[in-house]
């Protein structure tokens, strides 16, 4: 009877341990939120701050699932946040109405989607649109190979091209911006939705062209060079100054958080969107994205408390937009 009772005394504790633990867990409200890549160190950056002002009380977990697939899951009623670098679409808004699932649509930042080579690469500093749209076009794939193919005076060597995937809304918004139609690529490239596997590409490969975020090139610029975009005026480099004063064109994107309109009814929810609006502009900048006017910022939450719902693109194209106009236009209807 001794030799049993201690065994069964510590499987009792152990359970109870499990119990508590699983228990105070379970109390921790969640704020669940997946999607773009792109818009991830953004939302990253404010869900460790946001936590580390609720002192645990809250835990937010951000997935990166790639702005497609994010979507899928949010009108699955999945998550309360998803991640976007690019509007809702038709099917998406369409898939949500089924599911009854709500949404407030809040622009949070521009990103400069930003064209990358090797450092060795020294004959393509600057890149037209239209040299993009060779490499790039549904008909370039097992025709496109070499650089030289493109321009005569760029090396007779082959081209190995690096992009996101079909779910990423950053392959969306640069095909449809280069190529003239969202999701019309070529399919021979390297695609992931991670966006260091992109910059390790590109790296190891003198001959290499990738594209993604602004963010990613800035934490990685010692290892990829960014090129300069020739949209008819010249070639420009992604900065601040180019995103700000329209020039960086067509490749400068607004990027989105879009939330359930249910989840809003939940105190964390409210306590982590108003969170990220008073903090946006410094954690933007923080991560090296662009910050919009405190006008935008105060107006998504205007849009919050008055369950203001939908979005504002309808199937219009986001390529040049200029989304303060837009915004403003909106909050006067």
């Amino acid at each position: 009877m001794f030799n049993s009772f201690y065994p069964r005394i510590f499987f009792i504790i152990t359970a109870l341990s499990v119990l508590i633990c699983a228990g105070s867990i379970h109390a921790s409200p969640i704020v669940r939120i997946d999607g773009s890549s792109t818009v991830y160190p953004v939302t990253e950056a404010v869900a460790e701050d946001f936590q580390i002002a609720k002192r645990g009380k809250v835990r937010v977990t951000v997935g990166i699932s790639g702005t497609g697939g994010g979507f899928r899951k949010f009108c699955r009623n999945e998550i309360d946040i998803v991640n976007a670098s690019r509007p809702i679409t038709h099917l998406e808004r369409a898939a949500c109405k089924e599911a009854g699932v709500e949404y407030i649509e809040m622009p949070i930042a521009f990103d400069a989607l930003t064209v990358v080579v090797n450092p060795k690469n020294t004959w393509s500093k600057t890149i037209t649109i239209e040299e993009l749209k060779k490499f790039w076009e549904p008909t370039a794939q097992d025709t496109i190979n070499n650089w030289n193919q493109v321009n005569p005076a760029w090396p007779d060597k082959r081209i190995k091209l690096f992009g996101p995937g079909a779910d990423s809304g950053t392959f969306e918004y640069f095909t449809e911006a280069v190529v003239g139609t969202a999701k019309s690529s070529r399919g021979d490239f390297t695609a992931s939705e991670d966006d260091n596997v992109l910059v390790q590409g590109v790296s190891s490969d003198m001959h290499a062209l990738g594209f993604f975020g602004f963010a990613y090139y800035i934490e990685n610029k010692s290892k990829v060079s960014a090129v300069a975009v020739d949209g008819g005026n010249g070639g420009v480099l992604p900065s601040a100054e180019t995103v700000k004063d329209g020039s960086y064109q067509p490749l400068s994107r607004p990027v989105f958080i879009y939330v359930n309109a249910k989840s809003t009814n939940k105190p964390e929810i409210q306590e982590f969107v108003t969170f990220f609006m008073k903090n946006a502009p410094a954690l933007v900048t923080e991560v090296k994205y662009f910050p919009l006017s405190a006008e935008i910022y105060n107006l998504n939450l205007n849009n919050m408390r008055n369950k203001k719902l939908g979005t504002v693109f309808g199937d219009e194209s986001e390529v040049g937009v200029n989304l303060e106009e837009i915004m403003k236009h909106d909050a006067q209807l």
